[in-house]
């Protein structure tokens, strides 16, 4: 691989300018510009450099496909969506398969629950299916349902179990042409985003190298896998860690497993009752999704199999009994989400080896739901603060398409709880901007270090929140070579 000589740039510390020589994907040297170089020089003219940043959890699939689906998203009530579809609709929205599929919606604060009927009523000819922001639940009329082998009540909801096992045939990954998931990676690597971790519940073990050699190549991925292939991961010999592609950029990820539900489908498994009623009232505390025995069997045969566990629980009940579990079997992993802990399980984090993988953006998406179905205990709901200060590792992420896959919002909405004009939601669970960064990074400014790096147009240590959000990104280096270039 050719050298490259990054010349006058400043690190994050805002010190005198430095030289960062890269050479075989690494790098080589760093040292005050105005030295010998190598290769080819590229003037930074004082910009900042710093490492690469990644995103701890997405569902990139789904991101890719978001952008084909009726937006949702500024939809206040039922009529609301109704409406959002029938504008799509006279503007020949596109379909999946023949069916008008909206992404978006969320419900947890609407006055009027959804309604079979009304899906019934306004698209009487059509296959209509919405899903919801936190990608939970579905919201469908009977047309819709039966292309699906679907069941909802008369609320048109089917959530959780049902849901998520046929969220997939939504995707349509492989009607997908390659260039798409090209395009989106390239729009990720021009936030300076040099990695994701892939939690799509699809054969990510395939898929991405196949993309990888098709010429996807502005990101490294960790591919995960989903209990369902388990045992085909297994069987093929993978394992954490290893490469599954010629060019090093796509390794094995971890086994992903969903223990409970989310917040605005009010699903996530609780120790105290959701208020009110509604189309999800049923679930009580929440939903259970997989029992603890199974979660420990699956565990177990991860870890005979060398695949790492990353769990999913959002509940305060759910990560007490996923904590619980670790701490019997003595193996580390992830626990993806943490929205609501107990005071006392936070310091078992650390205790049980658990890395918490937060999504800074959902505390203000969900701050006022928070409020109303998590009353009394938003003290301790996305409590990223109180996590690291119990001393638990922390990985910052999007869970894309929820929320945008831009490494900036979750540093910018971790370390401010602020969005737009609103004053910031418990900012006592703020994040220090140099722990949000390191939880947004998998390598350092220092010479050995992978040439994974991005060049911004401000000292973030100098940024204003919104400065922050909006962060000019001048160049993204992946293995040295340059995935994004405006210098």
């Amino acid at each position: 691989m050719n050298a490259l000589t990054l010349r006058g740039g400043r690190a994050y510390d805002g010190a005198d300018p430095i030289d960062v020589v890269l050479n075989d994907g690494t790098i080589a040297a760093i040292r005050p510009t105005g030295g010998p170089v190598a290769g080819e020089v590229v003037d930074l003219d004082g910009r900042f450099v710093g490492p690469g940043l990644w995103d701890a959890h997405v569902h990139f699939t789904q991101w890719v496909i978001s952008s084909r689906r009726i937006d949702l998203a500024d939809t206040r009530s039922p009529e609301d969506a109704i409406a959002a579809v029938r504008r799509a609709v006279a503007t020949d929205a596109p379909r999946t398969d023949g069916v008008l599929v909206g992404y978006g919606y969320r419900d947890g604060l609407w006055s009027t629950p959804p309604s079979l009927a009304a899906l019934d009523e306004a698209f009487p000819d059509d296959a209509v299916v919405l899903v919801s922001g936190d990608l939970h639940a579905g919201w469908m009329n009977t047309r819709g349902a039966e292309r699906f082998g679907l069941r909802p009540d008369a609320t048109g909801v089917v959530s959780e179990r049902d849901w998520i096992g046929s969220l997939q045939r939504f995707q349509e990954a492989a009607s997908i042409p390659v260039e798409a998931f090209a395009q989106v990676a390239d729009a990720a690597a021009r936030r300076g985003v040099v990695g994701v971790v892939d939690y799509e519940n699809v054969p990510n073990f395939a898929e991405w190298p196949a993309r990888a050699a098709a010429g996807v190549r502005s990101l490294r991925v960790d591919a995960s896998v989903w209990p369902d292939r388990l045992e085909e991961a297994i069987s093929l010999g993978l394992r954490t860690g290893d490469v599954l592609d010629g060019e090093g950029l796509v390794r094995m990820g971890r086994l992903k497993v969903v223990v409970d539900g989310s917040l605005n489908t009010r699903t996530a498994w609780c120790w105290d009752p959701y208020p009110g009623s509604g189309p999800h009232a049923e679930h009580g505390c929440g939903v259970q999704s997989v029992p603890v025995d199974e979660l420990r069997r699956l565990l177990l045969r991860a870890r005979e199999g060398g695949i790492l566990p990353a769990v999913h629980a959002i509940g305060d009940r759910a990560n007490t009994e996923v904590i619980e579990v670790f701490e019997e079997l003595g193996m580390p992993g992830i626990i993806e989400h943490a929205q609501l802990v107990r005071d006392e399980d936070f310091a078992r984090f650390v205790r049980a080896g658990l890395i918490a993988s937060v999504q800074p953006e959902h505390a203000m998406d969900d701050r006022d739901i928070a409020d109303v179905h998590w009353a009394g205990r938003t003290a301790r709901a996305f409590a990223f603060g109180s996590l690291h200060r119990s001393g638990a590792a922390l990985r910052l992420g999007s869970d894309a398409p929820v929320a945008p896959l831009d490494p900036w919002h979750a540093i910018a909405s971790g370390t401010t709880r602020s969005r737009g004009d609103r004053d910031a939601w418990h900012p006592e669970q703020r994040l220090p901007l140099d722990v949000a960064l390191d939880a947004s990074t998998r390598s350092r400014l220092a010479v050995g270090q992978p040439a994974d790096l991005v060049v911004v147009e401000r000292d973030p240590f100098a940024s204003e929140r919104d400065e922050l959000r909006e962060m000019p990104v001048a160049a993204t280096l992946l293995g040295g070579r340059f995935t994004h270039r405006a210098v």
